[in-house]
């Protein structure tokens, strides 16, 4: 086996156990959503993430708005 796989066994009611070296690796904890999906006949179990204001900033690059359209923005949110 390679270094990054384990051997698992799926238990009853189709569980998997996820080996504590694999969830410390990737920081998950109990209560976290993986998202799963059925890739080249593969599992893949993906980490959903949290994403903060902080994670974002500056993604869309540095630019201005006047307060105006930021209020107009806001009222029209409001109204639907």
């Amino acid at each position: 086996m390679l270094d990054n796989m384990l051997e698992v066994r799926l238990g009853k009611r189709g569980r998997v156990v996820i080996p504590s070296k694999i969830r410390k690796l990737l920081g998950l904890k109990e209560g976290t959503v993986l998202i799963m999906e059925v890739k080249e006949g593969k599992i893949v179990l993906i980490p959903k993430r949290k994403v903060s204001v902080n994670d974002l900033f500056g993604a869309a690059g540095v630019g201005e708005v006047e307060l105006e359209d930021v209020e107009g923005g806001l009222a029209r949110e409001e109204i639907r």
